[in-house]
């Protein structure tokens, strides 16, 4: 069995280099550029294509991270505290359990969990929803968890927004030539007396 098996590599191996598949090729005789190796391989008839590449049909809309501005804002307003998810593609930040290391909380058995979920990737007070977890544990392993409505609720959303709008304006104060030349219409945000 073994014979055989060595015999059909060796055999498999003769055919497919006998074929032409591989071919050692120089750097020099190369084009770096991709569309000029795209446009080569085209030409010489190796190759395929489904779609013709010079029409520009309307693909998908891909937002990143790194672009979305309430995203942004939402790390940068629950930067005190470490996230147990953190899913951009989700649409959630959870934050981990913490506890208030304020002088007014008086109840060291209790930890909060915020949960922001993104219903959209427009700056609108919509477009986020807050939710605060609250855990009491009375003994060690006698814990209770529910969704509580605090003001605090309001207030993340709030700086989460103020935050969001102040990059946006940011994002186009630094790019406002190169958004005139485009020609896109854009929202202008003005600002407060500064």
């Amino acid at each position: 069995m073994k014979k055989f098996i060595t015999s059909l590599l060796i055999t498999l191996t003769f055919l497919v280099s006998g074929c032409g598949i591989y071919k050692r090729s120089d750097v020099k005789d190369n084009p770096v550029n991709v569309d000029e190796r795209v446009k080569r391989n085209i030409e010489e008839g190796r190759g395929i294509t489904f779609f013709d590449s010079d029409k520009k049909k309307g693909g998908g809309t891909f937002d990143f991270a790194s672009s979305n501005e309430l995203w942004r804002a939402s790390l940068d307003v629950l930067d005190f505290v470490t996230f147990t998810n953190a899913s951009y593609s989700g649409g959630i930040l959870i934050t981990d359990w913490f506890k208030s290391d304020s002088k007014q909380s008086t109840d060291n058995n209790r930890s909060l969990k915020i949960t922001v979920r993104f219903l959209s990737n427009e700056i609108r007070s919509d477009a986020i929803k807050i939710s605060i977890h609250e855990k009491k544990c009375s003994v060690v392993n006698s814990c209770s968890v529910k969704k509580i409505n605090s003001k605090l609720e309001n207030t993340i959303k709030l700086a989460i927004l103020e935050n969001a709008t102040l990059l946006k304006s940011n994002f186009f104060k630094r790019n406002k030539e190169k958004f005139l030349k485009s020609g896109k219409k854009t929202t202008v945000i003005k600002e407060g007396n500064n």
